[in-house]
Formats: structure tokens, C-alpha cells, sequence
């Protein structure tokens, strides 16, 4: 962990010079998308139907586009930039040159994508909360939650990106991985509103897991202790296979 703490100390010294190129992306962006979902087609809905789930729609959607959010920005930190450092820029090969390891770098890479991940939940969650779409003082929990799903994915998408020749296939997993997960995980309505033979499958989704996770902290619900532990459970293994997996796929494309 010191070693990989090196590498988390590198991205923050690069990081901190060209920051203001990842703001919009990483927090405005998603903000926006709040706005104009939460108050401006929730308006709609709350006429219409009296809201979702007993809850205004802002309040609804807004623990979802935050999962959403973190999620989508570790899936690009984990796809491009590991990339470039092990074909374009080849920062990673420089790395294990010296004492780092292979599994280091990607222990570092994921770990500073959690912090990203922290920072934009944290500035998106004050916001949602000025705008009136977090009721629960508990939703403070959504943070930890959010950054939580985002590791799944950088864990899972570190390992694959490491071993690509270019980046063709990032796209490919956006459209046919992410934004279904983005849309079909209960982030801007209730699984519940799948057809019967959809909704189980979306229970295999990592963002499903701290979507419900997120929204019973920022709602203030009363899910059971099995409901939580179930979630984090699902979580964390999918977590610990998808840093299994990665180490061993760093190893090999960087000691070869």
C-alpha cells in the first residue's frame, strides 16, 4: 500500500494542473442533468402521477444519478488513462522499473479514482441538497455508497484496459454496458416497472446495488439490516473478484 500511495501522489501532481479540464465532466455536468431531470421533468411527473415511490421525483432520481454519475466517471478514468500508461505514454512500464509493482500501480489508480469518485459525490450531494432533493440528514451515507459502486467498475475496467491495443472497444463498452446499466438500474425509475422476466436481471447490477444504497440514505428509509448487508455484500465481492482478476492482468501486461 506505500508503494501504491506513490502512485496516487502522481496523479494528484498531475491532476492538480489540469483540473479545471475534468470539472464539467465529473461534476457540473451531472448537476445539470439533475436540474433538468429533477425539476424540470419531475415537475411533470409530481402533476402526474404524485411522484415515484411515495417520494417527490428530484428526491427520487437524485440518489440515482449519483451512483449513476460516479459510476460513469470511474468507468472513463479506468478505460483512457490506463491506456496511456501502458501503450501510449507507457508511464506504467516506467513505473515498475523501479519498486513499484505491477499490482501497485493498479491499487494506486483505483484508489485515486475513489477520490475523484468522494470529491464529485460530495460537491454533487451539497448541491442535490440545496435543491431540495435530499430530505435525510443520512444522506451522507450516499457518499460512501457511490464511491463504493464506482470501485467496482474501476476495479473491473483497470484489468480490462490494461491488455488493449487501442481504445475501438471503450465505446463498445459504453453503449452496450454502461449506459444500459445507467438506464436500467433504477436510476431514474423503479426496477419494479421492468417486465417480469428484466427486473431480476438488474438485480446483477453492481449500480442497482449502490443506487438502493444511496437512496436509503438520502431518503431516510428504514430498509431492513439484511437489505443493507445484502447490498454491500454483493458489493464488495464483486469488488474483490474484480481486483483479483486486474492484479493478475497488470502482472502480466507490465512484466512481459
Amino acid at each position: 500500500m506505500p508503494l501504491a500511495l506513490r502512485v496516487v501522489e502522481k496523479e494528484w501532481v498531475a491532476w492538480r494542473r489540469l483540473w479545471k479540464a475534468s470539472v464539467f465532466q465529473a461534476t457540473i455536468s451531472p448537476l445539470l442533468f439533475l436540474a433538468a431531470m429533477g425539476l424540470g421533468l419531475g415537475d411533470l411527473v409530481n402533476k402526474g402521477s404524485g411522484g415515484v415511490d411515495g417520494v417527490d421525483y428530484l428526491v427520487f432520481v437524485t440518489p440515482g444519478l449519483m451512483a449513476a454519475s460516479a459510476m460513469m466517471q470511474a468507468a472513463g478514468e479506468s478505460m483512457w488513462p490506463v491506456l496511456g500508461g501502458v501503450k501510449w505514454l507507457r508511464t506504467y512500464h516506467a513505473a515498475v522499473s523501479t519498486p513499484v509493482s505491477a499490482g501497485a500501480v493498479f491499487a494506486g489508480h483505483v484508489v485515486w479514482i475513489c477520490l475523484r469518485a468522494l470529491l464529485s459525490a460530495t460537491v454533487f450531494l451539497i448541491v442535490a441538497a440545496i435543491l431540495g432533493g435530499v430530505p435525510s440528514l443520512w444522506g451522507v451515507l450516499a457518499i460512501p455508497a457511490a464511491v463504493l459502486g464506482a470501485s467496482v467498475f474501476a476495479a473491473a475496467l483497470n484489468g480490462y484496459a490494461v491488455t488493449q491495443e487501442s481504445d475501438i472497444p471503450f465505446a463498445v463498452i459504453l453503449r452496450i454496458g454502461i449506459f444500459p446499466l445507467f438506464l436500467f438500474s433504477g436510476t431514474f425509475f423503479p426496477t419494479s416497472r421492468l417486465p417480469d422476466w428484466l427486473e431480476p436481471v438488474s438485480w446483477f447490477s453492481p449500480l442497482w446495488h449502490a443506487v438502493e444504497l444511496c437512496r436509503a440514505a438520502t431518503t431516510g428509509s428504514s430498509p431492513s439490516a439484511g437489505s443493507v448487508a445484502g447490498h454491500v455484500a454483493f458489493l464488495v465481492a464483486c469488488l474483490a473478484a474484480g481486483c483479483w482478476w486486474s492484479v493478475r492482468r497488470f502482472r502480466r501486461a507490465l512484466t512481459t
